[in-house]
């Protein structure tokens, strides 16, 4: 048992046919693990009963799930951000609704708070189908070429941070990138993080809208972008001070705070291909 508070954030699109499964399962499954909990569920413009589903779960849990509403839909990045903000808690969580990932899995990252500032989980064997298996493989290996950035699972939509460390960040990224962002920022200041293996679900019910031209396009801009911020980003030195005698799960990504990767020929070829199959994706 966790002797703390955990804000378990819920972005929510066009999910009427998974959230109130997630929603009740993270109500059974937190109180488990965490001494005191709550449910900030982030409805991102749902154009179906989300928004409806979300406020009568709020209403028969109150003080335990709450709502926010976006209008109009505003991206995954945005929709945590909002979360993250309004969330009162020790420790930060996101989990997709979609119900590829079940709340009664915090008990794999759990023996791990404390331990260091990031407690992010990677995806054991991903359920997708295999084009998203491949755009995720591709992604990160750009992520490594230019952010420098080593994770088994970036993207994986299963984390805990370290309230006080996550709050300070000005988060900007509005979609996917948003993991890229807090974990390069986190890697220039120096912070903890902690690998943990968690399982992946079929997704039953609702269409992916992870890999769809839309998304994809509005990724590749967002990772130039973010590239050319994070170039200046403040490097601060030292740890934060959490406990990570676990050697063997632990990596300090600063303390060891890393330099930003030089423009090598990776990085360079990672941004060309970046713009030109935006440029195709966009012209298409």
């Amino acid at each position: 048992m966790v002797d703390g508070m955990l804000s378990l954030v819920l972005p929510a699109y066009n999910e009427e046919a998974n959230l109130q499964f997630v929603v009740n399962e993270a109500l059974e499954e937190l109180p488990k693990n965490f001494a005191g909990f709550e449910i900030i569920v982030v409805n991102d413009g749902s154009k179906d009963g989300t928004p409806a589903i979300a406020e009568r779960l709020a209403a028969e849990n109150p003080g335990l799930v709450k709502v926010i509403h976006h209008h109009p839909n505003r991206g995954y990045g945005a929709a945590l951000s909002s979360g993250f903000k309004a969330a009162q808690g020790d420790y930060l969580m996101f989990m997709d609704s979609d119900r590829q990932f079940k709340a009664a899995d915090v008990q794999l990252l759990a023996p791990y708070v404390g331990k260091a500032d990031i407690i992010a989980g990677y995806r054991k064997k991903r359920n997708d189908p295999f084009y998203r298996f491949l755009i995720g493989y591709t992604f990160n290996t750009v992520v490594t070429s230019l952010f420098g950035i080593h994770l088994r699972d970036i993207d994986c939509g299963f984390k805990i941070f370290r309230a006080g460390m996550l709050k300070q960040m000005e988060l900007t990224s509005p979609g996917a990138l948003i993991n890229t962002e807090i974990h390069a920022k986190a890697q220039r200041q120096g912070h903890s993080i902690i690998e943990v293996g968690v399982n992946h679900y079929p997704r039953l019910v609702g269409n992916q809208s992870g890999a769809s031209v839309k998304v994809i396009v509005r990724a590749m801009r967002e990772t130039l972008a973010l590239w050319w911020r994070m170039r200046f980003y403040p490097v601060r030195e030292g740890i934060s001070g959490e406990d990570t005698s676990d050697a063997a799960l632990t990596r300090q990504i600063s303390g060891l705070s890393k330099p930003f990767p030089s423009l090598n020929l990776f990085a360079v070829l990672g941004i060309l291909a970046i713009y030109v199959l935006w440029r195709l994706m966009h012209q298409g």
